[in-house]
């Protein structure tokens, strides 16, 4: 489509109209001498609105606008991993060496090194028949192989000509007898989700390592999460936890409106990570997209179709990527101010109508799927969610509440206890347990579904009695109840709380996490058979082999420490009379 020239007619903030074009909806246009990038989001007669993703000061009506007959799309290819991206995917670290640490209005830059050489080793032969998203080669990128595949909207045919060696993204690899020509890299729309051939059951977890999450409220790869919470309560440590820990090849990071000095950390802490299973920095399977709460609004409504349109790419590799959305609230907060100055109905706390469908449509882009090339991948999504005063019935939380189907609420109250990571045990849930609970009863015991729910059926005990406790104080209960807080202090402080910083204690894996809470069920059991044999209830609680058990999470040699406790365990409750 040629492109068009028009000019601006009127200017809100971010939002700009302009007469003259003839455009579709979502087309990209340059706006004014500056040539600022926007994109068609509303169209009324000969008028086209516009949001702008850059900044609109001191451009004035009359100035041209272009409209490019294309939409907002990505390019997709080698030299995407380690990269730092804004919300349009323009390369944050390019951009800084131009003009310095300010972006300046209309600069712009490709998303992928055009001048850069890869070493391109191909999988298919002259003669051979591919179709879309067949995968024709791959490059070294890093430790992953990035597989080069014919792009989705490919009619296939039979190939022609094929090379090997070192080429950058534009150079043609591989010729079709249909005529097409297949370079290392695609471009794709944004706002458009890359098609696949099936979707599969989401009947396999993602393990994080993560005691709260694996044992108590587990998340399927391919599921979606969210993790709403006051400020300061832990959002960001849980998902650097969840992206240096969780079994997934791959990692896009979406910092969606975060205050800059938030976003300064995680540019800063992400490369100092080091990535467990290969020991080199986390980066190198790492995608940043960085879009502070400074820069422009409605770049911050884009950047997260940015990076799911991203993690679909590595998906449609055969990779498990995890992407993680810091935080979903901003993004909702831009769609307000966007819909505000187009003059829209607002609804509730003057939010768009639309804003559960938006939620949705990002959400719904999650999935464990087999792909065109008929390989398996996943796209696991986990939100952040930042309520205005950790108010949760806020429209935000509840509209993605009513999406996704594991939710981890952060308290402020725990977090103030230093009970870290600070989940709230009795809020949260996981609607994947039902369909999990097999992968579990195979993999890690058949037990371990029941011994979760007596664990949760403890803690859920525990509320309730401090309820009691409260009014008329722990020594007025009966010797057994006060056995339960007790019982129920030992899953809190033992097994829920986690060291993100401690070597061994920071990843735990799921035998571990088992055996774990089985010693502390033990316990339990022995501690009522000896209140039974009218034991005191303070010689229980100070018996050695409690803080034996609880000392175990930080040895390196968890099997010897944990059968050492348990031996020690067995001799406390002999000394109290039990044979």
């Amino acid at each position: 489509m040629a492109e068009e020239q028009g000019e601006i007619f009127r200017i809100s903030g971010p939002v700009v109209t302009a007469t003259g074009i003839n455009p579709r909806m979502y087309d990209v246009v340059h706006i004014g001498n500056e040539k600022l990038m926007g994109e068609v989001i509303k169209i009324e007669g000969d008028k086209s609105v516009i949001q702008v993703y850059e900044d609109t000061s001191g451009i004035k009506p009359g100035e041209p606008v272009v409209a490019t007959g294309e939409p907002l799309v990505v390019e997709l290819g080698p030299g995407m991993l380690t990269q730092i991206y804004d919300g349009i995917q323009r390369p944050l670290p390019v951009l800084a060496e131009k003009m310095g640490d300010f972006i300046e209005r209309g600069l712009t830059a490709p998303g992928l090194d055009h001048a850069r050489k890869w070493d391109f080793t191909p999988t298919k032969a002259v003669g051979d028949e591919v179709k879309a998203g067949e995968v024709i080669g791959w490059v070294q990128e890093t430790k992953i192989e990035h597989r080069i595949t014919v792009p989705p909207k490919s009619k296939g045919g039979k190939i022609t000509d094929i090379k090997k060696g070192e080429f950058t993204v534009d150079d043609v690899v591989c010729t079709l007898d249909t005529g097409e020509k297949l370079q290392l890299m695609h471009k794709w729309p944004v706002r458009v989700p890359r098609p696949f051939k099936k979707k599969l059951l989401p009947d396999i977890p993602l393990i994080t390592g993560q005691r709260i999450f694996d044992g108590f409220f587990p998340i399927a790869k391919g599921g979606t999460a969210a993790i709403p919470g006051p400020f300061g309560s832990g959002k960001t440590v849980s998902q650097h936890q969840l992206a240096k820990w969780s079994d997934t090849e791959l990692v896009v990071y979406v910092g969606c409106g975060e205050r800059g000095n938030e976003m300064t950390d995680v540019l800063t802490e992400f490369p100092k990570l080091t990535d467990p299973k290969t020991g080199e920095p986390l980066m190198n399977r790492t995608v940043l997209i960085a879009n502070t709460s400074n820069m422009p609004v409605a770049a911050r409504e884009c950047s997260v179709y940015t990076g799911v349109t991203i993690a679909e790419y590595f998906r449609d590799m055969g990779y498990g990527v995890s992407l993680m959305a810091d935080s979903t609230s901003r993004w909702a907060e831009a769609m307000r101010e966007i819909s505000s100055r187009l003059e829209e109905m607002p609804g509730e706390e003057g939010y768009p109508a639309y804003l559960s469908a938006r939620l949705s449509q990002f959400y719904e882009r999650a999935g464990r799927v087999i792909t065109l090339n008929e390989l398996e991948g996943s796209v696991t999504i986990i939100g952040a969610v930042s309520p205005p005063g950790g108010d949760f019935s806020e429209p935000v939380t509840q509209n993605t509440l009513r999406i996704v189907k594991v939710f981890w609420a952060l308290d402020a109250k725990l977090m103030q206890r230093r009970h870290f990571p600070s989940i709230n045990w009795l809020t949260s849930y996981s609607l994947y347990d039902d369909i999990l609970e097999n992968w579990f009863n195979e993999n890690v015991h058949p037990e371990m579904a029941k011994m979760r729910g007596d664990a949760k059926a403890l803690l859920q005990k525990e509320a309730e009695l401090q309820e009691i406790v409260q009014l008329v104080g722990s020594d007025s209960l009966p010797e057994s109840e006060q056995l339960t807080l007790e019982i129920a202090r030992m899953v809190r402080e033992i097994f829920l709380q986690q060291n993100a910083f401690h070597d061994v204690d920071s990843f735990c894996p799921m035998d571990k996490q088992y055996e774990l809470m089985k010693a502390i069920m033990e316990f339990g059991e022995l501690a009522k058979e000896a209140l039974e044999r009218h034991a005191a209830i303070s010689e229980i609680v100070a018996a050695p082999s409690r803080d034996s058990l609880a000392k175990t999470r930080f040895e390196e040699n968890f099997d010897e420490a944990l059968a050492a406790a348990k031996k020690e365990m067995k001799t406390d409750f002999e000394k109290m009379g039990m044979k």
